[in-house]
């Protein structure tokens, strides 16, 4: 890749191409957890914080009426920082000269402003700080800070969106590299035999344990015995690895482990554009994981755990993740500053990389992370297990141009469009050598249409659209 290639799609500040890309979409921009006082004290009396987004500096707030504000950090007035704003119920009042704004950035008052013949100054209603659209989805709140000229497109129909509060968590956590390289990391079919390779089994319930996604058993049996995914990743390491776009910005990823002559183990999952991920955690649990640019050097992702079984446990779910973050800012414990716990007699005996084997997370952290604050493509050299990798770019450089033209990228979708596109499926299953493609169809429709929460619309099954 050449260099400015490399700088066109890793740029994300305003102004930038890509960043006009990225604007197109809504992006997570906190957790409602964050605003929970058993998490962070502070939101007890002053629920209000800086965030950064897109390069952008904002200032996040919730009012007496338990409606959320999104603005511009800097005042309008003479610029000085709402992160300091007197938080007064029903808005934010900045310090320096009393200006009061809503959560839709309308000016309520001016107070230093003199009346002129007994007529108060009329100035904050000519006065307007800039909001940006919010809505709350499965405990996150998303934010779109496109033009505001143009309707904010509607989020698709996934799973992860759609899922009741009683099947559905979700967390965070902060990467210091750019966002392309850890959207990258999740989207490789790949890489999990070797960076979250295991060199023993275990039984180990992936459900309850935390991070430990290639513990669990695959779906299925080999001679009668089921086997778990450490065992299928670490000693069938060459995938053999498909893509397809089933939908506009929506690729499925196939990688294909040839057991034996009966029996292929299939493990299916998706890549959503802009920088969305759907995976298999287990048999009964996806998660959705969005790799959302703080600045061109940061990034936060979210993941939305989905259960088509029982309720989740969030409160243990949570607390396990709290174990390896550091709040308020979800900040990993471990990092560059520690060499991410690297352990060598690990290494050697216990791991393919050395760094734990209760957090996957912090494996894909150093994968990321140990390319430096901004990958430099013009080094690498890919081969053929890239090609998703390869494709993905090429959608990435296309959408680009044509925001650059004026057109509409992909997945920037209508109210309908967006009811449509449902699931999608994920899975990691034993399927016959011959017909593995319809015996993974059938395995995972089978366990969407089993989830309770999905039962009510069972009766329209039939005629209501089917996840990719």
């Amino acid at each position: 890749m050449q260099a400015a290639q490399n700088q066109l799609i890793t740029r994300i500040g305003p102004g930038t191409a890509c960043g006009e890309l990225m604007r197109r979409y809504w992006q997570p921009v906190a957790l409602l957890d964050e605003f929970d006082p058993a998490l962070d004290p502070r939101m007890a009396q002053r629920p209000l914080k800086a965030v950064r987004l897109l390069g952008q500096e904002l200032v996040l707030f919730r009012d007496e009426t338990g409606r959320y504000g999104l603005l511009d950090r800097d005042c309008p007035h003479r610029g000085a920082d709402l992160a300091y704003a007197r938080h007064e119920g029903d808005g934010l009042r900045c310090p320096f000269h009393g200006w009061k704004f809503d959560a839709t950035g309308r000016c309520l008052e001016t107070p230093a402003e003199p009346s002129v013949n007994g007529v108060p100054s009329t100035l904050c209603q000519r006065v307007r700080q800039r909001s940006y659209p919010l809505q709350q989805v499965a405990g996150v709140l998303f934010a779109y800070l496109g033009p505001e000229d143009s309707p904010p497109p509607a989020l698709p129909a996934f799973d992860a969106y759609t899922a009741p509060a009683t099947h559905s968590f979700a967390f965070k956590g902060l990467w210091r590299c750019n966002w392309l390289q850890a959207f990258e990391v999740g989207m490789d079919p790949a890489h999990p035999s070797f960076l979250h390779r295991y060199l023993q089994d275990e039984d180990t319930d992936a459900e309850r344990a935390y991070g430990r996604q290639f513990r669990a058993a695959s779906l299925g049996e080999v001679d009668g015995q089921r086997w778990p995914m450490t065992r299928v990743m670490r000693e069938f390491c060459s995938p053999e690895i498909q893509h397809a776009e089933v939908a506009p910005g929506l690729l499925r990823l196939t990688a294909l482990r040839h057991i034996n002559e009966q029996l292929t183990h299939v493990r299916v999952t998706h890549a959503a554009f802009p920088h969305t991920f759907v995976i298999p955690l287990s048999e009964t649990l996806t998660i959705t994981q969005l790799h959302v640019p703080v600045d061109d050097e940061n990034t936060y992702w979210y993941s939305f755990f989905t259960s088509y079984a029982g309720p989740l446990d969030k409160a243990t779910m949570r607390a396990q993740r709290l174990a390896h973050t550091t709040l308020p800012d979800y900040v990993p414990k471990n990092g560059r500053h520690n060499h991410w716990n690297f352990n060598p007699e690990e290494q050697r005996t216990r791991t393919f990389l050395g760094m734990g084997e209760e957090d996957i997370n912090l494996h894909d952290q150093w994968a990321v992370e140990s390319m430096g604050p901004i990958q430099d493509r013009t080094r690498e050299h890919l081969g053929s297990s890239d090609q998703v990798i390869m494709a993905y770019r090429r959608l990435l450089l296309k959408a680009i141009s044509t925001v650059q033209a004026g057109g509409t990228p992909p997945l920037v979708l209508g109210a309908a469009e967006a009811a449509a596109l449902q699931g999608p499926h994920t899975i990691d299953c034993m399927a016959p050598a011959q017909g593995w493609l319809p015996f993974w169809q059938a395995t995972a429709a089978a366990r969407r249409a089993a989830a309770p929460w999905l039962a009510a619309a069972a009766g329209s099954e039939a005629s209501a659209p089917h996840a990719p």
